[in-house]
């Protein structure tokens, strides 16, 4: 016997409705006793951006049933330091924060690491391989790809609303909180890898002839052997994040 249920998405969990459906309620038919989050995510929302949920007024689990003719209303979760207390269905993330990104946010992820941040990229990883990574090492997965959100094992991860790399840095500092974190230089933009000062000696058959000449302090990933010197480059990272300090008011 076929039921119905009418769903109401607040906030931002619109921005995963078609435009027709968005702050307004649509009906969702059914047969048999589906969990909440299986018609929650079958009309379009995964579960990681779900703070709380109502059935005729009542707080309920992801995990109950979905009740016919109910009327159910679905809140999104919130940056963490907007509230004081986090919605019942929102998990804390860990400290440190450590991400996973899918294949296309490869830039994102390279100054996710300029910031400090453990971030994993590669640009073979299937949305199989994330999940199992962030399960197995409690990462946020950062994606542009809703169908990767609503896989089981992903417990803490964000749907990026901007395709381009430095709002979605923005997007994601705020929604984690993650200003207190921050430490610059840190990383490997490479390979993620933890750098560390080295003698000059030590990498000098390495060096570009003019970076033997006119630079004296060096920086290697003990990874990939990358080796970092505060060059242009160095100085177009002190630009960025300058920049993010002046128009986002993100760093301290």
């Amino acid at each position: 016997m076929e039921h119905w249920a009418n769903f109401l998405f607040h906030g931002e969990l619109n921005d995963f409705l078609p435009k027709r459906y968005r702050q307004v309620g649509q009906q969702y038919h059914f047969s048999g006793s589906p969990a909440l989050k299986d018609a929650i995510e079958a009309l379009g929302v995964p579960h990681p951006e779900v703070g709380h949920v109502q059935q005729n007024g009542q707080e309920v689990l992801l995990k109950a049933r979905l009740e016919p003719f109910a009327e159910v209303q679905v809140f999104p979760v919130v940056p963490e330091a907007s509230a004081v207390e986090l919605p019942p269905l929102q998990v804390p993330v860990p400290k440190p924060a450590r991400f996973v990104l899918d294949v296309h946010l490869g830039k994102l992820a390279r100054y996710l690491r300029l910031l400090g941040f453990d971030t994993l990229y590669q640009n073979h990883y299937s949305d199989a391989d994330i999940a199992a990574l962030a399960a197995q090492e409690q990462r946020i997965v950062l994606t542009r790809d809703v169908g990767l959100l609503k896989q089981k094992q992903v417990v803490w991860g964000y749907w990026l609303r901007s395709q381009h790399w430095e709002e979605q840095l923005r997007e994601v500092i705020n929604q984690f909180n993650l200003l207190p974190q921050v430490q610059p230089f840190c990383r490997c933009l490479a390979c993620n890898g933890e750098i560390a000062r080295v003698s000059k000696e030590a990498v000098l058959p390495l060096l570009p002839p003019k970076t033997r000449l006119f630079f004296q302090e060096f920086y290697q990933c003990p990874h990939c052997r990358r080796v970092y010197w505060k060059g242009s480059h160095y100085e177009k990272m002190e630009r960025f994040l300058s920049h993010l300090r002046s128009s986002a008011n993100l760093l301290p």
